[in-house]
């Protein structure tokens, strides 16, 4: 399949049913058709790398299912304040040190306020000035908060939809689906990269996992970054205890993520801590090719970077090097 073909591919009106169709297919066949369309948009043997920090934790407002920062439930974290800035331009160096050419900071807010949003705007234009592309997850925008991280020069933002609308409230309660929606137009209308996936294994059908990836396959145009997680499972949290997802399951949906969004960046987000070598060797086979990197994910835990290094060498898997949007001139739609 050349370059041309796939390229026709690249639409946002995939039918349930066409994207129902990908999932059936023999196991073999999905991940040659998914290692194809990531041969013609991606080296096959490079891995994009970012460090994700929690620069504010815990108390917070929203009742999501799987989540050990929300106040509602007694996970025995505790609760912090809003890291000062010399603590995440360390965190940031110590990251960059190491490979990671993304940094991205995660606060646990339902939405921020105005007089955080300045904090955080601190935070970007330091990090931007290490020379590494920024993302931040602080819940649900406003349109005018998100001009202002645009004229800040946020490189990413991320708002996971986490799964599909009919599940959706099996999971949250606290803010709809559309709410979601919403915050991914305004991030988009700033001229900010979209980051936005799921996470599996929280008890969805095989039908809600497809309609997830529907969902984020039909924005337009697609997310330049779409993460893909695995539950964490929390101790104190309701979803404590569900029934573990499959791994080639979970390496299935990386296969129809990069069928559906051939030039978005697929990372392989929180649970690689629980996956073998080998689940993740056959992610980035089926087209994965973004990680988290570090020892921490907010609150969970995460391969070391020793890990993942020697588990890049056995694979023969680089990592790519840093390049600003700002020095691509070419920001979004066309890749992460």
């Amino acid at each position: 399949m050349s370059a041309v073909e796939t390229d026709r591919q690249l639409h946002n009106d995939w039918s349930l049913d066409e994207i129902r169709a990908l999932f059936a297919l023999p196991f073999n066949d999905l991940l040659f058709r998914a290692q194809t369309v990531h041969r013609a948009h991606f080296d096959p043997n490079q891995v994009q790398v970012s460090t994700l920090l929690s620069i504010k934790t815990g108390a917070c407002a929203e009742d999501c299912a799987y989540c050990s920062q929300s106040a509602k439930y007694d996970t025995g974290l505790e609760r912090e304040k809003l890291l000062p800035l010399d603590e995440v331009i360390e965190a940031a160096q110590a990251a960059k040190s190491k490979g990671s050419t993304r940094f991205c900071m995660g606060a646990a807010w339902r939405n921020p306020t105005d007089r955080n949003l300045d904090k955080v705007i601190d935070m970007i234009t330091a990090v931007r000035g290490l020379g590494m592309e920024t993302c931040v997850t602080l819940g649900m925008l406003s349109e005018p908060q998100a001009r202002r991280l645009a004229d800040a020069g946020l490189d990413y933002y991320n708002h996971n939809l986490d799964t599909s609308p009919e599940f959706y409230g099996n999971v949250i309660t606290t803010r709809t689906f559309q709410d979601r929606l919403d915050t991914l137009k305004s991030v988009r209308e700033a001229g900010i990269n979209v980051c936005s996936g799921g996470i599996l294994g929280m008890g969805e059908t095989g039908t809600d996992r497809a309609r997830m990836l529907q969902e984020l396959a039909n924005l337009s145009p697609h997310p330049e970054s779409v993460p893909i997680n695995m539950l964490v499972q929390v101790e104190g949290t309701p979803l404590y205890g569900n029934d573990r997802l499959d791994p080639l399951e979970f390496v299935r949906t990386i296969a129809v993520a990069r069928i559906l969004m051939p030039h978005s960046y697929v990372r392989l987000s929180a649970g690689r801590s629980e996956m073998s070598d080998e689940t993740q060797a056959l992610c980035f086979l089926a087209g994965a090719n973004s990680i988290f990197y570090g020892d921490r994910l907010l609150t969970t835990d995460n391969p070391d970077a020793d890990h993942d290094h020697a588990l890049f060498a056995r694979l023969g898997i680089n990592m790519q090097t840093i390049e600003l949007e700002s020095d691509r001139q070419a920001c979004c739609g066309s890749g992460q």
